[in-house]
């Protein structure tokens, strides 16, 4: 064991928290989340991470880390109208979903065939309205927002991975010295609350369906990348079947998808973790073992961003969106191949249209695709 490994390992948990727990924040308040609820939530994905994690590094011997959907989060955030408990029902079919991709290797072959670009889109259309936020914010918060913005793309130019980390230890101290914020640690496990699931065929296409398929496209086929890419096997049917029943036991407690990560992942399998490739994989346990001392300390947290101000929030988490939207609307438009249905995808989900109470992005998924079909029809009328 090498301090490089620990160093990654814990870099990796700092940014994978501290950069996206401000969407899990948004997409809770946007269910109606007691702060119960929401420090549930935080503390079983943080277990999730910690068990799925050690069970899969220390089985395959491979740097193999996990993560919650932030995409998924970004998709429950833009969702009206929707319960804790519908949600709840929501998360467990889309956790058999990606077990079942995980038992039946034509299921992944089936969403693997959905065109990248429209895929893209729909992701596209869901973060826009974070990144959007940032921005909007601004008037009447002009000394906290603009001096954050500012520190942010600062610091992106020459570290784009600690640019959100900067953000929010700067935010904290400034929203308290302005005034918007008074944190309060009150100490204490946080009360664990159940909750009981209901289903609904709205949140089956408005919530299961596009938080499976976000969390496919964005995070399990980009993590699969990332260990090809680093010279790993790609256990795929054990990580997608481990994930998916940490999600479905999750989902009881209100907790969302666990899956691979991608971003945070690059950290643990290059080099700068240990110069002998068969033995980065000890980063996993220590990785495992962060994301425990982090569920422990969940209702703090959760008491500590609640009392931020919502501008301090919208801020943290826009710009911790950006680099994702950014490649997800690249991704879209970049090839031409279907230029058409993407942009048409994205602008519906963007949006937010809501229609027989089945969310935006579920029908930004169906505008492109319909038009993909038809693309697809005219090029065999020409043959």
């Amino acid at each position: 064991m090498r301090v490089s490994v620990i160093i990654s390992a814990l870099v990796a948990v700092l940014v994978g928290f501290g950069g996206s727990v401000a969407i899990i924040l948004a997409a809770a308040d946007a269910l109606g989340a007691s702060a119960g609820q929401k420090a549930t939530w935080i503390t079983v994905l943080c277990v999730s991470m910690m068990a799925t994690t050690a069970i899969l590094s220390i089985r395959h011997r491979l740097p193999i880390v996990t993560a919650w959907s932030t995409p998924g989060a970004a998709v429950l955030a833009g969702v009206t109208a929707t319960s804790m408990e519908v949600a709840a029902g929501a998360f467990l079919i889309a956790a058999l979903m990606l077990i079942a991709t995980g038992l039946i290797p034509a299921l992944e072959r089936a969403v693997a065939r959905i065109p990248g670009e429209v895929a893209s889109a729909m992701l596209a259309g869901v973060l826009f309205s974070f990144v959007a936020q940032a921005a909007l914010v601004i008037p009447g918060a002009e000394a906290l927002v603009l001096p954050l913005l500012a520190l942010f793309f600062i610091v992106r130019a020459f570290s784009p991975i600690w640019a959100v980390l900067a953000v929010l230890a700067a935010g904290v101290p400034l929203a308290i010295g302005l005034g918007m914020a008074q944190p309060i640690w009150q100490g204490g496990l946080p009360p664990m609350v159940l909750i009981r699931p209901e289903f609904s065929t709205g949140a089956l296409l408005g919530v299961a369906l596009p938080l499976y398929l976000v969390t496919m496209a964005s995070q399990n086929l980009p993590g699969f990348a990332v260990l090809r890419a680093a010279g790993y096997p790609v256990p795929g049917r054990s990580i997608l079947t481990v994930t998916g029943i940490a999600s479905l036991a999750s989902a009881a407690w209100g907790a969302h998808s666990t899956n691979l990560a991608a971003i945070t992942a690059s950290i643990c399998t290059g080099p700068d973790a240990h110069p002998d490739p068969g033995k980065r994989w000890l980063c996993g346990p220590v990785y495992a073992l962060g994301y425990g001392a982090i569920a422990l300390v969940a209702m703090p947290l959760v008491l500590l961003f609640a009392s931020f101000p919502p501008s301090l929030i919208a801020v943290v988490a826009g710009v911790a969106l950006l680099g994702p939207f950014i490649g997800s609307l690249s991704g879209a438009l970049a090839s031409g191949a279907h230029a058409a249905p993407a942009a048409v995808t994205f602008v519906v989900t963007a949006l937010g249209l809501s229609l027989m109470g089945i969310g935006a992005a579920f029908w930004g998924l169906v505008a492109g695709l319909a038009l993909v079909a038809i693309e697809g029809m005219r090029a065999r009328l020409r043959r």
